[in-house]
């Protein structure tokens, strides 16, 4: 019996059926999701986000797990006594820093998402771009040190997990021919990754609520934004300061093939199914064109 203040079994009926047009729209296709270490915070909210992406793929949706892990490696180093420094928004990553960088992302960040998903039912195996060469790199920027500009993208791992039925999460350390190990940007590598899999949708995840037309009003969110929209509003000033990369990042996922990116506020309860199963949404979405063209 329903308690008061909950929804009754007719509407939970009534949003299952809403929802049947996007699980077919996405059924049998590759959604990339990156999740960055901003978004990851709060772990009631992680274990959210663990349970939307186990759901997709009960749906036979193929998720695809990118994950940052800035807040993680900054603690890493505070513990060890390295200070963390950073150039144009990039961590400085020495020799001696990227081994606590690999040790955070494909370590604790990494195993620790694979243990949430597989605590919720999902079939999960976790790996680096160091696996199987899945990102090729080469040194970004001197000042940086091991700070890896992408050269190549291997989709083999990846997609023989997805044909195994499983979610492969990835933390964005990168490798060149040398033995280099590299730290990589997570938008940037999830850009190429959602790309080179032919993903039909990247998902962004972040600590905003989407594209602002003003940064202090929630309410001014835009919800669609084309490419060419795109270049307005970065002459406008509405994209600004820390999402200049981001939105970067989701033009270049749309410019290698992906149709369509969303940037979400992990912050909210269930924010990937409210997007991808929902007439409304509750980010902004960026694509080539209008929708109706």
């Amino acid at each position: 019996m329903s308690t008061k203040g909950s929804i009754t079994n007719a509407q939970r009926v009534e949003i299952l059926v809403e929802a049947i047009p996007y699980i077919q729209q996405y059924h049998n296709r590759i959604v990339a999701i990156k999740y960055g270490g901003n978004a990851m915070v709060n772990e009631e909210l992680k274990m959210q986000v663990m349970q939307d992406i186990v759901l997709l793929t009960y749906l036979g949706i193929k998720v695809v797990l990118i994950h940052g892990g800035g807040p993680e490696i900054s603690t890493l180093l505070k513990k060890v006594g390295k200070q963390s420094e950073f150039v144009d928004g990039l961590r400085v990553t020495d020799r001696e820093t990227v081994d606590y960088v690999q040790m955070a992302l494909a370590g604790k960040v990494n195993k620790d998402l694979v243990n949430l998903l597989q605590v919720n039912g999902g079939k999960v195996i976790g790996i680096s771009g160091i696996d199987g060469g899945l990102i090729q790199a080469e040194i970004k920027d001197e000042r940086l040190g091991f700070v890896g500009e992408i050269q190549q993208i291997n989709p083999a791992p990846i997609m023989t997990l997805l044909e195994q039925g499983y979610i492969p999460v990835i933390s964005t350390l990168g490798c060149d021919a040398k033995g280099n190990i590299y730290n990589i940007n997570a938008d940037t590598a999830a850009a190429h990754i959602a790309g080179a899999i032919g993903a039909q949708s990247l998902i962004v995840m972040t600590d905003i609520a989407g594209i602002l037309r003003d940064k202090d009003n929630p309410k001014t969110l835009i919800s669609e934004v084309t490419l060419k929209q795109a270049e307005q509003l970065f002459e406008d000033g509405i994209i600004s300061g820390g999402m200049v990369p981001k939105v970067h990042c989701c033009i270049d996922a749309i410019n290698r093939g992906v149709e369509r990116v969303f940037v979400l506020d992990g912050r909210l309860p269930h924010s990937i199914l409210l997007e991808i199963l929902t007439d409304e949404g509750v980010g902004t979405m960026f694509l080539k064109e209008d929708a109706g063209k």
